[in-house]
């Protein structure tokens, strides 16, 4: 990882309206999906016009990522919605956000749900891609969780210095047995980082609190008619949990990120 694309996306929700993203946005290796650049670089393709995405777009691909959906199975969705859009006589408008192609992302992650039943042995669902496990490497994942355990240790903020700290020697702990199956690990960044989302959550001041969740509605307020009371729950969370992580300086954990 090298390079960082510039776009604007979700940092216009956080205080000052700049433009950051997560590790995540940096261009991968070969071989390794980058889920949201490749997802923003076919729907603006198909778009037509350099329109960038909004928080509500970069909450349901943080949701389709966060629930595993396949990027194969989001970029062919997108194909077919832009596809059907563009053979519709006497266009009198453009589709201007992601949220349009949501109804199709999610028939088509639960036809190949269902194609998956009986494909493979009992046992917990992965979080992580056979492409993505073949990406990494342990040098890598050593690099990735020394470098949150050491960002966690240095954050300046007291009022979140005890969960901080907790969550670095759990970190600590899982360098000091780090094995081979990287998607255990995965699952034990996710349970830390679920940690540390409760407690930003329990732990940050109240009016600030309520200042983020009005701005974080008004983000919503176009959209919240079109989404059902639990994916409008999830966007809202999803995109609050993203300007608490920005606002006291906490790294995402999971694999995904490195």
């Amino acid at each position: 990882m090298v390079t960082k694309t510039n776009h604007q996306g979700v940092g216009s929700v956080f205080a000052g309206g700049e433009a950051i993203r997560d590790n995540r946005h940096f261009r991968k290796p070969l071989n390794y999906y980058n889920y949201f650049t490749e997802i923003e670089d076919a729907f603006i393709r198909r778009r037509g016009k350099n329109l960038l995405l909004s928080p509500l777009d970069w909450a349901l691909i943080d949701g389709w990522q966060e629930r595993a959906v396949p990027l194969h199975v989001v970029l062919r969705a997108i194909e077919t919605v832009f596809d059907g859009f563009d053979k519709q006589p006497n266009q009198n408008r453009t589709i201007k956000s992601l949220f349009y192609c949501r109804e199709e992302v999610e028939a088509q992650f639960a036809e190949w749900s269902a194609a998956q039943v009986g494909a493979h042995t009992n046992g917990p669902s992965k979080l992580l891609s056979a492409d993505t496990e073949n990406a990494l490497s342990r040098e890598a994942v050593i690099e990735h969780i020394r470098k949150a355990a050491d960002s966690l240790t240095a954050n300046p903020d007291e009022h979140l210095r005890e969960d901080l700290d907790r969550a670095a020697a759990r970190l600590e702990e899982l360098l000091a047995n780090l094995g081979d199956d990287f998607e255990y690990v995965d699952r034990t960044l996710y349970d830390i980082e679920s940690f540390l989302d409760r407690a930003l959550l329990q732990n940050t001041e109240k009016e600030h609190l309520k200042r983020l969740k009005k701005t974080v509605s008004g983000q919503l307020k176009l959209y919240k008619s079109a989404m059902d009371a639990d994916a409008y729950r999830s966007t809202f969370d999803l995109m609050l949990l993203k300007c608490l992580r920005e606002d006291h300086g906490i790294p995402r954990l999971g694999l995904f990120y490195l």
